[in-house]
């Protein structure tokens, strides 16, 4: 499935991917705006029809304008000097074009999260901004010396330069140093608007185009013979896949839930009652010894990540050469994608059991359907609503896919998955209790294997150090740590320890992402 034939009017946004792990949420970000963006990986280039588009984008990269390879700037030559619409850099964008139109780019000045920018010069491109806003950096380089001709718009708090605009080739260039992409930069979807104004395009995109267009590519499979299988787990993009599979497919569709003992408390029997309320009777797999055997005593979480894509795997492949079905549907979304390197140009960040952790021989095998792909998940949600999907799957948190085995740290054992299953349990009914569950993004419980001393009734205990981990996001792309009350922090440290012998400490965790992930592994 491409995304070629999606429905364009009123004019698009070009995006070129420079392996930003936020690309892809600069198109959910103008597609929120009412405006179709398109993505192209920049060594793609000379594929791109141009006066297919009304503006262009580049975007931020885990590379460096030190040690980029000679397609990176022959992309951006090209933009800048072969086109005469209006083009915003971002981040490695703000760098790459500094530098090749004469600006002076050098390392060693990273900015991190949260950042207080000046706005310096009035421009339209920061309307409704105010003097001083808070923005989302995430950058090892900076723009020390603009280049010649240009206006500095803005600066950080650090006093490097966060904003530039310049005349190239008779139309407006920008750039910007922060991530106005992102939720924690409170204006961003704001200067991303004002951009499309500046550039003259019709907001008419909306969500249902790309629901029909789903549906249109599914329907190009049709003519497969035989039964599809559906991977359902009770998530959001699971779930939403496997309806819109079964728009098109019927009852050819049989949904198939693999239990591998790695999911919450109590979770298996939930799921799977809440999806034969909303028409989907999943065949009910019990693998859980086939996965828990072959994780005991794995350290290394990328390698059990790739040990769960194998096992589930190997687990369809024999239902699919059982029911003699050639076609395989599963919930994939963007941030799965971008996370394990598997757009060509990103970098890798940790293996998704559906994306890098799926075998190739699987892929080769079988025809893999991701209707979901190039999307964020509160896009998924919104596809949810108009399949008329109930509140226990829109509104449920995520939950990953290779389940709990991420959130043991270090040895996996039978012992400290059973933790993580107790404490998680605890913190959720806690948020619930207080009326919170539905106001964040992620909430859970991690172990590893540190000890701490404790003291349990009037004896010296080793127990295992539990970490709370409660984030605010939109996309999974950015997160912020939750400010819970102490009361509440409180609450869910003195159930964890009442209630789990093994455990004697509970932390709370409050990294932001980046630098961190949500998930610990």
């Amino acid at each position: 499935m491409t995304v070629d034939n999606l429905y364009i009017k009123g004019g698009s946004v070009l995006v070129i991917d420079y392996g930003g792990q936020y690309t892809h949420l600069i198109a959910r970000r103008l597609r929120e705006l009412g405006v179709l963006a398109l993505i192209e990986p920049y060594n793609r280039i000379d594929n791109v029809d141009f006066s297919k588009y009304s503006a262009i984008v580049l975007s931020g990269s885990h590379r460096s304008t030190f040690n980029a390879d000679s397609l990176v700037e022959y992309s951006a030559r090209r933009v800048l000097y072969e086109t005469k619409i209006p083009v915003l850099g971002i981040c490695f964008g703000h760098q790459l074009i500094a530098k090749i139109l004469g600006g002076v780019v050098k390392s060693g000045c990273g900015e991190f999260g949260g950042v207080v920018v000046k706005v310096v010069s009035e421009d339209e491109l920061f309307n409704g901004w105010s003097s001083e806003e808070r923005v989302w950096m995430s950058h090892s380089d900076c723009v020390t010396e603009p280049p010649p001709d240009s206006r500095v718009l803005a600066v950080s708090e650090n006093d490097f330069i966060a904003a530039i605009r310049l005349i190239v080739n008779d139309r407006v260039v920008y750039t910007v140093q922060f991530h106005p992409e992102v939720v924690h930069t409170p204006k961003g979807k704001l200067l991303l608007e004002n951009f499309v104004k500046i550039s003259g395009l019709k907001r008419e995109w909306k969500s249902e185009y790309y629901y029909n267009y789903v549906l249109t590519e599914l329907e190009k499979y049709k003519s497969i013979e035989g039964p599809i299988i559906a991977a359902v787990s009770g998530g959001i993009d699971s779930t939403v896949s496997a309806l819109l599979a079964k728009r098109v497919f019927g009852g050819r569709l049989t949904p198939v839930f693999i239990d591998h003992g790695l999911f919450r408390e109590g979770e298996p029997e939930e799921v799977v009652e809440m999806l034969k309320k909303v028409g989907l009777e999943p065949l009910v797999i019990n693998a859980q010894e086939r996965f828990l055997s072959r994780l005991e005593g794995v350290r290394d979480c990328e390698i059990r990540r790739q040990i769960i894509g194998e096992e589930f795997a190997l687990v369809f492949s024999e239902i699919m050469d059982k029911e003699d079905s050639r076609v395989f549907v599963q919930g994939t979304t963007y941030p799965d994608i971008v996370e394990s390197g598997a757009t060509g140009v990103a970098d890798k960040i940790k293996t998704h059991h559906n994306v890098a952790g799926l075998p190739l021989w699987f892929r080769e095998k079988y025809v893999v359907l991701e209707p979901l792909k190039y999307l964020y998940k509160d896009e998924v949600r919104e596809i949810g609503k108009i399949l008329g999907l109930p509140d226990y799957f829109t509104k449920r948190h995520p939950f990953p896919g290779p389940g709990l085995a991420v959130r043991v740290i270090g040895e996996f054992t039978r012992r400290k998955l059973e933790i993580c299953k107790k404490a998680s349990a605890i913190v959720e009914r806690v948020l619930k209790k207080h009326g919170l569950y539905d106001h964040v993004w992620q909430a859970f419980a991690v172990v590893g294997d540190d000890l701490w001393v404790g003291v349990k009734g009037d004896a010296r205990r080793h127990g295992y150090i539990v970490t709370v981990r409660i984030v605010e996001s939109s996309d999974a792309m950015t997160a912020d740590y939750v400010k819970l009350p102490y009361s509440i922090i409180d609450e869910i440290s003195r159930e964890i320890t009442r209630s789990i012998d093994e455990v004697t400490m509970v932390t709370y965790a409050v990294t932001t992402k980046p630098p961190s992930t949500i998930e610990p592994c």
